[in-house]
C-alpha cells in the first residue's frame, strides 16, 4: 500500500469519512499581515520602511553575482515574506511533542520556530520551543541569521524529532529564533516557517524537511501537492497539503507538467502573460518562481505598470493599486502560458478583497518588483495563481504540475452534512 500523508487544510475537524492517514490538525487560511496592518493603520509605515528590501533579500539567489546592492556574500541570508503569507498548519517537535503552527512555503527551504530563550515581543505572542523539556533534542551549536527589513532574525540550530500529522521525521535540523525584529512578527498568526524548496536554499540551516522525508523513505513518491481554497468564509477549509502524492478529488482535467529550470526555488519557464486581446508580456519567455509563501503575482515593474492600467487599477501612495469593486465583473481575463497550456485568471481571481468595517476595498493582485535573473525576466506566481490551480511538486523528476482546482468538493460535503 502506498504511503502518503494528508495535511487537511480545513477549519472543521473532519469533512465526512477520511483515510486512516488523514491529519486531523488543520492547515488554516488567515488574514494576511497586510490586511492586519491596514486595519491598524500601520501599513503605510511598514511599506515605506520594508518593501524595497523584501524581494531583494528573499530572492537574492535569482540575481546575477556582483550586484553591490545585495552585499550578501557567503552568508546568503534568507527572508520570508511574512506580510503576504496566508496558509499555515500544525507540526510538532520534540518528545513529548510541542506543537507549532508554520507556513508551508515553497519559496524557502528552512524550518524554524521561536525559542524559549527568545527576548523579542513577537516570541511572547507565539509558542516557543523548550529544548530542556525534550528527551530527543540535540544541540547543534551553529548560529543562523535571516534578514528582515531593517533587522535580522537571529537564532541557534538544533536537531529534533519532527511530526507532520502521522509522519515522523527523525533528527531533523531546525532553527530556534532568539530574536525576531519588528511588529510584523508580533501580528503573524503562525509561529514559524517550514520551507519546501530545494536544498541549495538551505545551505546555512542543513537538510530541508522534505529531503529528510525522502532520505528516510517515509513516502513512496517524492512528491507533494497543494490545494489552496478560494473561500473567505471563517468555517470553510483553507486548503490541503498532501505529502507523497496528489489528491484526485481536488482537481479536474489533466495534469500539465513543467520542468524545473533552476533547482533552487521551484522555478519554471513561462512563455507569456496576456491581457485579453490587448497586450502580451514577456513574449520571448520569462522565468517564474512558484511560491506558496507569497499571495500576489510579482512581475517586472514596467510590465506590471502597463498591466495595472489595462485592468483599471489606480496607484496609492504606498504602492498598492486599487480597483473599483463595482467593476470587477467587467474586467479582462489574464492568461498565463506555461509549457503550451493556457491558465486563465478572471478578475474574481486576481482582485483581492478586504473588509474595513462595513467598507470593502478591492486591490490588484499584481505587484511590480524588478528581480533580474541571469537569463530571462523573472516573475513570481503566488497564491493569486495557486488558488485557481492545484499544484504538484515532483522532486523525483524535477517538475511542477498544474491542474484546475476543484473548489466544489468541500461545498458539496457541507451540503451533505447539513441534510
Amino acid at each position: 500500500m502506498k504511503k502518503f500523508y494528508k495535511c487537511s487544510v480545513s477549519k472543521l475537524p473532519q469533512y465526512g469519512p477520511q483515510p486512516e492517514c488523514a491529519v486531523q490538525d488543520p492547515l488554516r487560511q488567515m488574514l494576511s499581515v497586510r490586511t492586519q496592518l491596514r486595519a491598524s493603520n500601520r501599513l503605510e509605515d511598514f511599506m515605506r520602511d520594508h518593501q524595497p528590501d523584501v524581494f531583494n533579500r528573499r530572492y537574492a539567489q535569482c540575481y546575477p553575482p556582483g550586484i553591490p546592492s545585495l552585499r550578501l556574500g557567503k552568508s546568503s541570508e534568507r527572508l520570508y515574506n511574512f506580510m503576504d503569507a496566508q496558509y499555515y498548519g500544525l507540526i510538532s517537535l520534540g518528545t513529548p511533542k510541542q506543537n507549532f503552527t508554520v507556513v508551508f512555503d515553497t519559496g524557502s527551504s528552512d524550518l524554524w520556530v521561536p525559542s524559549s530563550y527568545c527576548v523579542s515581543e513577537a516570541c511572547g505572542m507565539h509558542r516557543k520551543f523548550k529544548a530542556f523539556e525534550s528527551s530527543t533534542f540535540t544541540h547543534d551549536g551553529r548560529m543562523f541569521g535571516i534578514h528582515y527589513g531593517k533587522g535580522h532574525m537571529l537564532g541557534i540550530m538544533g536537531r529534533e524529532v519532527l511530526k507532520i500529522g502521522p509522519l515522523t521525521v527523525k533528527n531533523q535540523e531546525f532553527g530556534e529564533s532568539v530574536y525576531e525584529p519588528g511588529f510584523v512578527f508580533v501580528m503573524a498568526k503562525f509561529d514559524g516557517v517550514l520551507g519546501l524548496g530545494y536544498p541549495s536554499l538551505a545551505e546555512e540551516l542543513g537538510t530541508p524537511v522534505f529531503d529528510s522525508i525522502m532520505n528516510q523513505k517515509s513516502v513512496d513518491q517524492p512528491i507533494f501537492s497543494f490545494y489552496l481554497s478560494k473561500s473567505k468564509m471563517p468555517m470553510d477549509p483553507g486548503g490541503e497539503l498532501l505529502l507523497g502524492g496528489m489528491d484526485e478529488a481536488l482537481y479536474s482535467g489533466p495534469i500539465n507538467w513543467n520542468p524545473v529550470t533552476l533547482k533552487s526555488y521551484w522555478q519554471i519557464k513561462m512563455s507569456s502573460i496576456q491581457v485579453q486581446g490587448a497586450l502580451t508580456f514577456c513574449p520571448r519567455g520569462c522565468q517564474a518562481i512558484i511560491d506558496t509563501g507569497t499571495s500576489l503575482i510579482i512581475g517586472p515593474t514596467r510590465d506590471i505598470l502597463a498591466l495595472q492600467q489595462l485592468i483599471g487599477a489606480t496607484p496609492t501612495s504606498i504602492g498598492e493599486y486599487l480597483i473599483d469593486c463595482a467593476r470587477i465583473s467587467s474586467l479582462p481575463q489574464v492568461t498565463i502560458m506555461l509549457n503550451g497550456v493556457e491558465y486563465v485568471l478572471t478578475a474574481e481571481s486576481y482582485v483581492k478583497r478586504e473588509l474595513m468595517g462595513d467598507h470593502e476595498i478591492c486591490f490588484s493582485g499584481f505587484q511590480g518588483e524588478d528581480l533580474p535573473s541571469s537569463t530571462d525576466p523573472l516573475w513570481i506566481l503566488g497564491d493569486v495563481f495557486l488558488s485557481d490551480y492545484y499544484s504538484i511538486y515532483d522532486r523525483g523528476q524535477d517538475r511542477v504540475g498544474f491542474a484546475k482546482a476543484r473548489h466544489t468538493r468541500y461545498a458539496t460535503l457541507d451540503a451533505e452534512m447539513d441534510r
